[in-house]
């Protein structure tokens, strides 16, 4: 594997990242890649981006976005007031899938999260995603909750 860089997201990442969002079956039907939706997301990247609590990452090789993830800092009461890491839209690039580039990004946000105080990482992986399952678990996530969701 060349010498991959994860670091914040810049604005001009974004389409980049959308296409990494948009390509898996899930993805796909939540997503718009199109020029039309673009400033839905530069809007939702500003907020991010101006929340000390929300970190975007990208993994970059040779200047290319390869990978993606974002992980949200929440305070909390429970267990002695212990800050949890959340753990969302991880995704590689279809290329790239297979080749250590998301274990080298999960590690890297539980490393980030550990730096940053936080006593656990959690994550919801969608009930279709078996082998996304079974990478966290390879990674040491234990399939403890029961996830629910809602749309409003």
């Amino acid at each position: 594997m060349s010498r991959i860089t994860i670091r914040p997201a810049r604005r001009e990442d974004v389409p980049e990242i959308v296409a990494l969002l948009a390509d898996d079956p899930l993805g796909a039907d939540r997503e718009d890649t199109s020029e039309q939706a673009l400033a839905a997301y530069l809007a939702a990247f500003e907020r991010i981006a101006a929340d000390g609590r929300n970190l975007l990452v990208v993994a970059e090789d040779a200047g290319a976005v390869a990978g993606c993830l974002q992980l949200t800092f929440i305070p909390g009461l429970s267990n002695q007031g212990q800050e949890l890491a959340l753990l969302e839209g991880v995704r590689v690039a279809a290329a790239r899938r297979g080749a250590g580039l998301g274990e080298q990004m999960v590690r890297w946000a539980m490393a980030e999260a550990g730096r940053r105080g936080c006593g656990a990482m959690e994550l919801m992986s969608h009930v279709t995603r078996t082998d996304a399952q079974r990478f966290y678990e390879r990674l040491g996530f234990a399939r403890s909750h029961v996830g629910m969701k809602r749309a409003l």
